[in-house]
């Protein structure tokens, strides 16, 4: 049969609609991104909202005809199975009779395969946001200043008088339109993020990236939850009756956003452009009556010519579509003495320092908004490509975008088979003023990132740390690279290239001018790395041990403290079990060993901190490390515990001699688990922990454990009995 294909490339297959000369045996032409060639990934300024346009059909027009091209390449293989596999109508089961795509909706692209100061009256010595970098703050619904706390919990803007610890007591309550999900406070003001439905949203739609929240990013995706995104500001100088100064609402979704200083840098993802009617298969075309007259070149021409005739189709209807109304928006409104005020000026409306992608990677919008606390200015910079994990220090934001061959239009890495997943990283510079974030480069490298911590900033280099493959492909191995900004482009300056073959990476964490990386598949080789000379980093030494580490985080210049799970060989692969407190001595980077290690309960014992680095709470000036727990029992090699016998917040003193030092717990009640059958149980994926309790708060020698429902404040002397318990909801 394949000798009566027409053997079109993707690109000639679009030619039919735009006047491009039928079949050719190469890629390019129509605009589309060469296969190799690091420039492809350096964005191009829009000079109009006439080039954004431009590029969303080509986008729209490529991802529709790779879906046709599937279901042509279906409809011939069955024409030469008998339709063995097809229903009475001709068309594949499940298809509508109308002809429009299965799904019944438009056609979109394919879905990818993760304590300082003090105001007067507070505490001396309190814990702040585990932030990655100094100075960058992050985004998180629990926030507090020594004196009080801030919290997201209900639907409400929550705030408390936390100290006296034993006197804690609601100040303030008020409601947020939406899902209330982050915050920031600064200086007198607060910062709320919620999610909107998407019926808030201009035209109903919401974005096609809709995974929900994405922290550890082994197995997610970091492309926000969908839905219209609301920033609500307040003026919290009277704590007791906080006010709307401003609010954003964006046809956008939230992904993440650093705070420096007064201003803050949210990054949006809006949803992609879609066209009514495009569907992959051609209407009346019954495959069933074609089978039953043979395969031959009459038959076979017939369904190319069905599927010629919809890609023409197709091609008009996104051509002829009206794709401005998709573009990002935002109403800025302003409230003066409770008025408001909206805002005339539309940053998204002229398409003003937007950038497009040569990559191929969808036609999704991805905005770094600057906005400064106390004032009205705004300004956005934006890219036409996929959202991705999110890096920043001071002066610079990354994004970290993955790809994986075959679900990006024109492979822009080397050979697709050869290396099936690169990450394209965009750089922008900060500042603490709220002007559009200037475009500097970008750049690619091989692999997928796992996280934010796989990406650190040191002296004019960036180092990125990517796993290439799926286990159990043997193939599957990593790569530790250093990157520097020449000119426009991020440029790989020297790379580690198959590191730990056959295991992928856990976690990874870069300190100064040395990087830690632990891989797994049966054990957890935690490798050092020396970047001392960036251009030629080099593995220094490697640790085998049971088990593997999803965060890392550095208590002192020679040691490293990490969580994530205890693990049971079984030969060819190993069983995850037990949530896994370890400490490495690093002092000699040739020779790292492991001087202590604490295993807390069984397989299904669970902590947010193993996946969330906001939930783990090193309070330094006291050495107090304060992880939520599920703690399950009777779990081994496969089999999840079958006994929850804790839940709440688990103390330690950490000591790089001594050690982990139990201090005890703040017991909240068990979860009922038959009450909704979404709560913690003894059933934790490792990859997707979740404890009842979410964070906790550490004011000189009290600490506070933060549930969904309540907080927790007991001394450090006597955990397991609270002084006070206070109510979350309303």
């Amino acid at each position: 049969m394949r000798s009566f294909y027409r053997g079109c490339t993707l690109v000639s297959l679009l030619a039919l609609g735009a006047g491009f000369a039928a079949c050719s045996s190469g890629s390019g032409g129509s605009g589309g991104p060469a296969q190799t060639g690091l420039a492809q990934s350096a964005l191009t300024p829009a000079t109009s909202c006439d080039d954004v346009e431009a590029l969303l059909r080509e986008r729209l027009k490529q991802n529709m005809a790779k879906s046709v091209e599937a279901e042509r390449e279906s409809a011939l293989q069955q024409l030469e199975a008998g339709c063995v596999w097809f229903g009475g109508d001709g068309g594949p089961v499940g298809a509508s009779s109308s002809g429009s795509a299965s799904s019944g909706g438009p056609v979109s692209a394919p879905t990818e395969e993760g304590g300082g100061g003090v105001d007067d009256g507070g505490a001396k010595e309190y814990s702040t946001t585990n932030t990655q970098e100094a100075d960058v703050d992050e985004a998180d619904f629990i926030k507090n200043d020594g004196e009080n706390v801030y919290i997201l919990a209900h639907g409400q803007f929550q705030i408390f008088d936390a100290w006296p610890a034993a006197d804690i007591h609601r100040v303030a309550s008020v409601a947020i339109e939406g899902e209330p999900k982050k915050l920031f406070v600064h200086e007198k003001r607060a910062l709320v993020y919620s999610s909107l439905s998407p019926s808030s949203s201009p035209d109903g739609e919401i974005a096609y990236y809709s995974s929900g929240e994405c922290t550890y990013g082994y197995d997610c995706e970091f492309t926000g939850d969908g839905t219209p995104l609301l920033v609500t500001e307040f003026d919290i100088s009277d704590l007791t009756a906080p006010t709307v100064v401003r609010t954003l609402k964006f046809s956008g979704s939230f992904i993440n956003a650093r705070r420096i200083g007064a201003a803050v840098h949210t990054i949006v993802a809006s949803r992609e452009p879609t066209v009514e009617g495009l569907s992959t298969w051609p209407e009346g075309l019954d495959v069933c009556s074609l089978s039953d007259q043979g395969v031959n070149p009459s038959t076979v021409a017939a369904v190319n010519s069905a599927y010629d005739k919809l890609l023409e189709k197709n091609i008009a209807l996104i051509d002829a579509a009206p794709l401005d109304i998709q573009l990002p928006s935002v109403e800025d409104t302003v409230y003066r003495d409770g008025v408001a005020s909206p805002k005339s000026h539309e940053p998204f409306a002229s398409c003003e320092n937007f950038y497009l992608s040569n990559t191929g990677d969808g036609q999704s919008f991805l905005s770094v908004v600057s906005t400064e606390l106390g004032t009205e200015a705004l300004g956005q910079t934006t890219i036409v490509g996929r959202p991705g994990a999110v890096y920043a220090t001071a002066d610079s934001l990354y994004v970290a975008s993955r790809h994986q061959y075959g679900q990006t239009y024109g492979w822009f890495y080397d050979d697709g088979k050869a290396t099936p997943d690169a990450t394209t990283i965009h750089k922008f510079a900060l500042s603490e003023r709220a002007a559009p974030s200037a475009y500097l480069g970008s750049g690619v490298v091989k692999g997928r990132v796992l996280n934010q911590f796989a990406l650190s900033e040191h002296e004019g280099y960036l180092r990125v740390a990517t796993t290439t493959g799926h286990l159990p492909d043997p193939d599957t191995h990593n790569t530790v690279a250093s990157l520097k900004q020449e000119g426009g482009e991020l440029v790989v300056k020297g790379m580690v290239d198959h590191l730990a073959p056959g295991e992928d990476i856990r976690s990874a964490r870069f300190y100064g001018d040395v990087g830690f990386v632990v891989t797994f598949k049966k054990t957890d080789p935690l490798y050092t790395i020396d970047f001392s000379e960036p251009e030629a980093p080099r593995v220094r030494g490697e640790l085998k041990i049971p088990g593997f580490s999803t965060y890392m985080h550095m208590i002192d210049e020679g040691h490293v403290m990490s969580i994530g799970y205890d693990a049971d060989d079984q030969g060819d692969f190993a069983w995850f079990q037990g949530i896994l407190l370890q400490i490495f001595d690093v002092t000699d980077l040739d020779a790292p060993t492991l001087t202590h290690k604490e295993v807390i309960g069984t397989r299904g014992s669970a902590s947010d901190a193993a996946t969330n680095h906001l939930a783990f709470n090193y309070f330094t000036q006291r050495g107090l490390l304060g992880i939520p727990m599920v703690i399950c029992e009777g779990g081994s090699g496969g089999d999840f515990g079958d006994t929850m016998t804790f839940s709440g917040l688990l103390v330690y003193k950490v000591d790089p001699g001594a050690g982990f030092t139990s201090v005890g717990g703040v017991p909240h009640p068990l979860p009922d688990a038959s009450a909704d059958g979404n709560g913690p149980s003894c059933g934790n994926w490792w990859s997707s922990a979740t404890s009842f309790v979410k964070r906790s708060v550490f004011m000189e020698d009290y600490v506070y454990s933060v549930s969904e429902d309540e907080i927790r404040v007991a001394n450090i002397s006597d955990l397991a009995a609270p002084e006070a318990v206070v109510s979350l909801v309303p």
